[in-house]
């Protein structure tokens, strides 16, 4: 088993400050309160962080490390599928295309939560049912997420929840690493 330096502290403090904020604004605190709101911009303000540390942060933080190709994405489908017992070091292609729906989806639930506010679209049953269509769409994904994680790490041998914790992934000397 090799261990490698993946997740620096930031990916880490925002992922899990974002699954509580998220389920915090979806489950416990009341839709019409002004906490709602305020975990809403705090939701934004995670985002954009993020957004800005996938540009400038870390190597296996960036964007550019981990931006799904088509061939990627078919090639993962295609080691899944074929039982190909391989790795990656930072995001999987498909892990990446759930980052990316994930930051978008939270940006267009923070917009529509910030236009419900606003005299223009107060009242607006779209703007309502759109947002509340993105909430019900972020927990599909959600699922999808905690789930795909949970077979990733069993199809692998790589504790993935363990390194979002630690920062560190522990690979089997077994498994076909991708860089």
């Amino acid at each position: 088993m090799t261990e490698y330096r993946i997740w620096d502290p930031f990916v880490r403090i925002f992922h899990w400050a974002l699954v509580a904020s998220f389920a915090a604004n979806a489950l416990v605190i009341d839709d019409d309160s002004t906490l709602h709101e305020w975990v809403g911009y705090a939701v934004l303000a995670l985002v954009a962080t993020r957004i800005l540390w996938g540009l400038v942060g870390s190597h296996s933080a960036r964007f550019a490390a981990f931006w799904p190709r088509r061939s990627t994405v078919m090639a993962q489908i295609s080691d899944i599928a074929t039982r190909r017992n391989r790795t990656h070091l930072g995001h999987t292609p498909l892990g990446a295309l759930m980052i990316l729906n994930l930051l978008a989806t939270m940006l267009a639930i923070g917009a529509t939560g910030y236009m419900m506010t606003t005299n223009a679209f107060w009242g607006i049953d779209w703007v309502e049912e759109t947002h509340e269509a993105l909430v019900n769409w972020a927990w599909l994904s959600v699922v999808l997420h905690v789930a795909a994680v949970i077979f990733e790490s069993w199809r692998t041998g790589v504790n993935l929840p363990r390194a979002m914790v630690t920062g560190r992934k522990k690979v089997p000397d077994t498994v076909n690493l991708v860089k």
